[in-house]
This record gives C-alpha cells, sequence and structure tokens, in this order.
C-alpha cells in the first residue's frame, strides 16, 4: 500500500480541524494538508517523470516542506531529504549519486544548487523558503487540488536516506513504503497515540527522527502538530500546556531542565517524552522525572531501519537502558562468530523485521557485507541484554547500548568501550559530558583518551580524575590523556562527532 494511503486513513472526518499550528500563529487545516499535496502531487506528474525518479530536497523546515514530502510519496516517487546544513561538495556528491529528477532548494542557494544539479543531469530545479515563497508554490498553486494517490506496492521505494558518513562517503539508506507503514503503525501502539493528542514538534524533517517517527506518528494518529522551526526552548514552554507528545534529542531535556520556568505545571497535559538520536544522559533522565514527575522515553532506531527498541509506554523505563525490541522487530546480540552473547555479555547488535531498509542506493556489495548469511543486518552498534544501566539494573530482556563498534578501541591488546568509561566519568562532580576515543600510540596501538566538558561554573583537575579512575576501572581503560574543552562538536541531530575528535587529537 502507498504510504500516504495508509497515513490518510487516520486523518480525521472533520477536515476544517487544525492539522497544524505553527510558532507564527499560522492555522492549517486537514483540508489545506490534502488539497496542497494535491496541488504538489499534480505538478510532480506533469513534468512526466520517469518510475522510481528520485525528488532530492534542501529547504528549511516548513509545514510546506512536509506537503511537498507527502505529495512526493502520494505521486509514487522517491523522496531524498538533504540536511540544511550541506554545503556545494556535499550536494554535488549526494546529486551525482542519486540523480534526481526535481531538486527543490532554499531561494539563497539556488545559484550553486542549480548548478551542481543540472551538472548532474537534473532537469528540473524549484525553490521553496520557509516564508511560504518560491518558484515551487508558484508552480504548484496552478495545479488542481485533487489527486488519485498513485497505487505502489509494499517493496516500492519510498525514500532515501543518506547516513552521516562519519566512516568514509555516505551510504544512500533504501527505505520501502512497508518500511516505513509498518513502523508508524507499531509505534502507534505502542506509545498509546489516542483521540486529542497534539505533537509538540522541534525536530528537522530531514532525519528519520523529525519526520518518519514524529511527523508519521502524529499524521497516522490524525493529530494536530504545534510545528516549531527549530529548538527554542522559551517556544516548547510556551506551546507545551497545549500539547501532549514530544519527541527530541537529549539536548532539548538538557535545555528545558536549564530553564527554571520548565515545571510540572508547564507538563501537566504532556504524556509522553521521547528522547533519540543520541544517547540520554543518567543524569538527565533522573533529573527530569524528579522535576516532572515521569520519566522521558527513551528509543533506538537508525535511518536504516527507523525504530528498533523501546523502553514500554506502561511500564519500566530504565535509565541507561533503549528498552525492549517492538513487536515485529527480532534483535540479537552475537559475538564476532555470530554465537549468542549472555546476559550483561558485550556483542553485535543485529535485527531483522518489516522495518529494515532494502539495501544501499547503488552499493550492492556494501549491502551484501551488512546483512549476515541468515538475513540479519548488523547495525554496528555494540550492547548487551541487562545488566547494569547506570539508572539501575535493566532486566535481561532490555537492551543497553555500548557505542559503535568503529568507536571501540584496541588498547594493548584489549577492548575498550567508550560509553562504559564515559558513564563513569559523567558520574564525577562538575561533569557535564565527556567523550571517550582512540589515539595512535607506538606501544598500545592505540590509547584511551577522554574529552570532557565541564558544567558551568565548574573547575576540572584532569589529573585528579585521571586519579579517580583508577579507583574504579582496570588500568588499561584508563585515559592516558584527558583534556577540558568548553564543548564537543555535534551533528544537526545532536550526534557527538567523535571522528572529528579523532582527527583534531590525531594531528
Amino acid at each position: 500500500m502507498n504510504l500516504y494511503s495508509l497515513l490518510e486513513k487516520g486523518f480525521p472526518k472533520d477536515k476544517t480541524a487544525c492539522a497544524i499550528e505553527t510558532h507564527d500563529g499560522l492555522y492549517y487545516s486537514w483540508s489545506d494538508l490534502e488539497r496542497a499535496t494535491a496541488k504538489m502531487a499534480n505538478l510532480l506528474k506533469s513534468l512526466q517523470l520517469p518510475k522510481g525518479s528520485r525528488i532530492a530536497v534542501q529547504v528549511e523546515k516548513s509545514p510546506e516542506a512536509l506537503f511537498l514530502y507527502l505529495a512526493t510519496i502520494r505521486a509514487g516517487y522517491v523522496y531524498l531529504p538533504l540536511n540544511t546544513a550541506y554545503q556545494a561538495a556535499e550536494i554535488q556528491y549526494f546529486l551525482e549519486n542519486a540523480e534526481p529528477a526535481v531538486v527543490v532548494c532554499s531561494s539563497k542557494n539556488f545559484s550553486w544548487v542549480s548548478k551542481v544539479a543540472f551538472k548532474a543531469g537534473t532537469k528540473h530545479v524549484f525553490t521553496l523558503d520557509e516564508d511560504r515563497q518560491g518558484t515551487l508554490l508558484e508552480r504548484a498553486g496552478v495545479q488542481g487540488d485533487r489527486f488519485k494517490t498513485v497505487v505502489a506496492k509494499d517493496d516500492d521505494l519510498a525514500a532515501i536516506l543518506y547516513t552521516s558518513g562519519t566512516t568514509g562517503r555516505s551510504k544512500g539508506a533504501m527505505l520501502k513504503h512497508k518500511n516505513l507503514g509498518s513502523n508508524a503503525q507499531v509505534l502507534q501502539k505502542f506509545w498509546g497515540w489516542k483521540k486529542g493528542d497534539v505533537l509538540l514538534h522541534a525536530l528537522p524533517i530531514f532525519h528519520v527522527h523529525g519526520l518518519f517517527v514524529a511527523a508519521h506518528g502524529a499524521l497516522i494518529n490524525g493529530s494536530k502538530m504545534i510545528w516549531l522551526p527549530r529548538l527554542d526552548v522559551a517556544q516548547l514552554i510556551h506551546h507545551m500546556p497545549n500539547s501532549t507528545v514530544m519527541m527530541g534529542v537529549p539536548t532539548f531535556y538538557v535545555r528545558l531542565l536549564a530553564d527554571k520556568s520548565f515545571t510540572k505545571e508547564v507538563a501537566r497535559n504532556m504524556r509522553l517524552f521521547v528522547s533519540g538520536s543520541a544517547p540520554l544522559l543518567t543524569e538527565t533522565f533522573n533529573d527530569f522525572k524528579e522535576r516532572i514527575g515521569q520519566p522521558i522515553l527513551e528509543r533506538y532506531g537508525m535511518s536504516e531501519t527507523v525504530m528498533l527498541v523501546s523502553n514500554p509506554y506502561k511500564g519500566n523505563r530504565v535509565g541507561g537502558s533503549v528498552g525492549l525490541p517492538l513487536p515485529g522487530v527480532k534483535v540479537r546480540v552475537v559475538n564476532d562468530d555470530n554465537t549468542p552473547c549472555g546476559v550483561d555479555e558485550i556483542g553485535n547488535i543485529q535485527v531483522k523485521g518489516p522495518n529494515i531498509f532494502a539495501g544501499y542506493w547503488r552499493m550492492p556489495e556494501k549491502t551484501a557485507e551488512e546483512f549476515t548469511k541468515d538475513g540479519w543486518f548488523k547495525t554496528g552498534d555494540v550492547g548487551r541484554w541487562g545488566g547494569d544501566a547506570n539508572g539501575g539494573k535493566a532486566p535481561k530482556d532490555y537492551l543497553c547500548i555500548v557505542g559503535r563498534s568503529k568507536d571501540l578501541i584496541i588498547s594493548g591488546g584489549y577492548n575498550v568501550y567508550p560509553k562504559e568509561i564515559e558513564g563513569f566519568i559523567d558520574d564525577m562532580d562538575g561533569v557535564a559530558e565527556s567523550a571517550v576515543i582512540g589515539i595512535p600510540h607506538p606501544d598500545f596501538g592505540e590509547a584511551v583518551m577522554a574529552v570532557v566538558v565541564p558544567k558551568a561554573g565548574a573547575s576540572l583537575d584532569s589529573q585528579a580524575m585521571i586519579a579517580a579512575l583508577k579507583t574504579q576501572i582496570a588500568n588499561f581503560k584508563i585515559p592516558k590523556r584527558l583534556e577540558i574543552v568548553a564543548d564537543l562538536p555535534r551533528n544537526a541531530m545532536g550526534k557527538v562527532q567523535k571522528n572529528v575528535l579523532r582527527q583534531q587529537y590525531t594531528n
């Protein structure tokens, strides 16, 4: 089934009801959404694009940008969202690799994006701005406001998402209508979406979290979205009394807690706070629960799989654990020879399910490498079932993420998992957060290094911290070097860029 047709089943019968309320006071009804997506779908169809054409989009967040995504899948094409932070060399790679038939960009970037796009063979370049301006809307405005959604098979491609490319060139994860639709249906039930829910949406929509988890959740449930262009704590607090669900990255919750006006009264109508895209510190989990009276729900997913694992909506949420496999999703933790790991034994996380992507765009060899012979996808993450999750003892069927396999440090022949050491450092007085990396060492091959950010007003002593760690963990895990810095480099979704740190401290 076409993903749009599935989402549309959840739209309310009252088409005059509000679907999106913006930060600056605009209201879009469900009728507006349906008519706008029809006009854009008609525009795309009028271009007589080949079946399976990619529509690449690099624009600022706006309701119209969401409508363009829905119009693309409604018309049977493949949506390709691009991070707004990408620059010319990166855009050139994506357009040359994906060969989109249509590119949509911001007006301010049109001069250089259009040159790159036309050189890559793209026939059509439109503009779309966050203030409802641009050639896309001009051209779509004269189109009809009715459109018969194109029939799509479950295995037809709906989207291609390029991974962040921290280890070599970015790979285009191919997501099918079935992948996205099945995940939306599962999360609607697992997270207890109900009539009257209102989603407070401040995430970007070029990423799985903001587009395929947050927006899909509201759409399939027929729920209103309060639409913020970006993270703005004052706006979050202002709109929260009229909301019931919020999804964010850990930075959202850290900044909310730093604001004294964020209180239990402000969050009185909120039934669910979800965190993902980066690890949630146990301190943040505990502080939030203490102040607001409910724990944040942490979950785990990837560009290639959408959501895989989640703490329960009703039940025990454990800080430091991402929870239970979602219904229909299989998860296993295995040794390098694919033998199962026992409880509290660290191994490689592999997954199966209807949400698992179709492979990497035009990379059949890489796709084959990332799947086992028996069909499990190798996530590249390292974890364990149960054990000490920092926020308490995780049950044996709860998954705890230890880190990325590429972040594994092998020092003197011993495996060192950065997240374990980060947990001890983050628990120290005056520490806001830390990142542990491996750097070249003449004797050990790699040496453990810690990069630490202090809390505001705190003064840290690196040698005293190393001395304290020596009383807690094995000597081979002790950082040979500990640097104190003002902040850590992050990508658009709040993940610490350890590759940047490794480059910085290796040079």
